[in-house]
């Protein structure tokens, strides 16, 4: 890094250090700034010519056309920040996502005021990815901006500027905010993963309980992964046909009294691989697949333990417990 950007960047970080992390804010003329635009500097030469050939050449027309445009400016800066100034913006807490895809969060704009904001625009600090709302009058207006983290884990909300050129685009309002929210950033699921892995025994009280909840269900109780071999009158059709609707050809079976004994465990073990993120990519697809084919599923990473079930409050858990570790 040359010594421009170092020092560029030590400002940078010293600029936002003075910034509380609040989800809300409120803009006054403590925290609005304004700078001339390129065309706004243009427009200033362009006056100081006019203004000097007026006074060469005593040019009373030259006069009374510099000092409208001057005015017309001055009047331009007064509503340019005004357009600014006085809003109110709330972060609405963020989804997960997954990593690698755009992650999407909303912030809604506030406007107390009797006349419509308009040309307001909203990106992360540094991106030049805009996305523009005009916001009417008393009224609310709501702001969707794309981020794409780098890797899984809980990410803080980077920081974000608001800006307007509104009306002339001589001059530029803007100003900075450090929301408080924080992103969960799922692992990207694996592409192609393999089937799941078998089942493990159950052991001790949870063997007799999976015993006692097959001999009160009769034949069948539960469903597990389609296993080559297993008789077509076991495949849960019902359960195939969603699967298909949704793009899937994953199959389920009916579960006998012997494979309830079984619990389906996602061990980072059983992955097969040697690197750690692949192994939290795979896992990751087969929490996917053993959601979607509805069955019980536990998940085992570093030392964090999901213990088996099913729905969708177990499966984020799962995630979450994958996106963490």
């Amino acid at each position: 890094m040359s010594a421009v950007g170092a020092l560029r960047s030590r400002i940078d970080g010293w600029f936002l250090s003075r910034r509380p992390p609040s989800d809300t804010l409120e803009l006054t003329q403590r925290n609005v700034y304004i700078v001339p635009t390129r065309a706004g500097w243009t427009l200033a030469a362009t006056l100081l010519v006019l203004l000097v050939a007026s006074i060469n050449y005593q040019l009373n027309l030259g006069y009374l056309l510099t000092f409208l445009l001057a005015g017309s400016v001055a009047v331009g800066m007064h509503v340019c920040h005004g357009t600014l100034r006085g809003l109110a913006m709330h972060m609405v807490p963020p989804d997960a996502h997954y990593a690698g895809a755009a992650a999407v969060f909303r912030v809604v704009l506030h406007n107390a005021r009797r006349s419509v904001r308009y040309g307001i625009g909203m990106a992360v600090r540094g991106s030049g990815q805009w996305a523009w709302t005009d916001v009417p009058a008393e009224g609310t207006s709501t702001v969707e901006i794309a981020f794409q983290p780098e890797r899984r884990g809980l990410h803080p909300v980077p920081p974000l500027t608001a800006e307007t050129r509104f009306p002339l685009g001589t001059f530029r309002v803007w100003t900075v905010w450090r929301p408080a929210a924080q992103m969960l950033v799922y692992p990207a699921p694996e592409a192609h993963p393999p089937p799941l892995p078998p089942g493990e025994p159950l052991s001790g009280p949870a063997a007799l309980s999976a015993a006692q909840r097959a001999h009160g269900a009769g034949e069948y109780d539960g469903v597990r992964v389609y296993r080559r071999g297993d008789p077509l009158k076991l495949v849960v059709w019902k359960k195939a046909a969603r699967a298909q609707a949704a793009g899937s050809e994953d199959l389920v079976s009916r579960d006998t009294q012997q494979t309830q004994r079984e619990e389906l465990w996602l061990d980072a073990q059983a992955t097969g691989l040697a690197d750690g993120e692949a192994r939290i990519s795979r896992l990751c697809a087969w929490v996917l697949m053993a959601d979607r084919l509805g069955v019980d599923y536990g998940v085992r990473v570093q030392g964090r333990v999901v213990k088996p079930s099913q729905g969708e409050a177990h499966r984020r858990a799962c995630l979450e417990a994958l996106a963490l570790c």
